[in-house]
């Protein structure tokens, strides 16, 4: 799967819209692991570009928990990428980013929370 940066700086006021949570396989209800055993969370983003006034909301997926994130909070989102997907026929785009924060937040990143123990899901999400 090709990973294509996005340009953050080109985006408007990035919102909170849907509170971070864990990111389910719905097969087996298994929270999903990152490559390195990291759960995954998802967090809904409100997301326009500067030049336009309509909004999309996508799904953000990151390794470990974000804190202090709520609706209707601004968040910065470090290293997004977008990735095209195709199973089944189905076609879409996923978006991974490298942390979500508060906006204003930290401009480095904090490292992901370490792999549990026990990993309780499979495959990267």
């Amino acid at each position: 799967m090709q990973r294509i940066p996005v340009d953050v700086s080109r985006l408007g006021a990035l919102m909170c819209v849907v509170p971070p949570e864990p990111k389910v396989n719905l097969e087996t209800g298994q929270i999903r692991t990152d490559a390195d055993g990291v759960e995954a969370w998802v967090v809904g983003v409100s997301v326009r570009q500067l030049d336009r006034r309509r909004a999309d909301i996508i799904e953000v997926t990151v390794a470990g928990e974000p804190k202090g994130i709520t609706e209707g909070m601004r968040l910065t989102l470090h290293e997004l990428v977008a990735m095209s997907w195709e199973i089944d026929g189905r076609k879409g785009t996923s978006f991974r980013a490298g942390a979500v924060l508060p906006h204003g937040g930290s401009a480095t990143p904090p490292p992901p929370a370490a792999a549990p123990s026990k990993t309780r899901g499979s495959g990267e999400a």
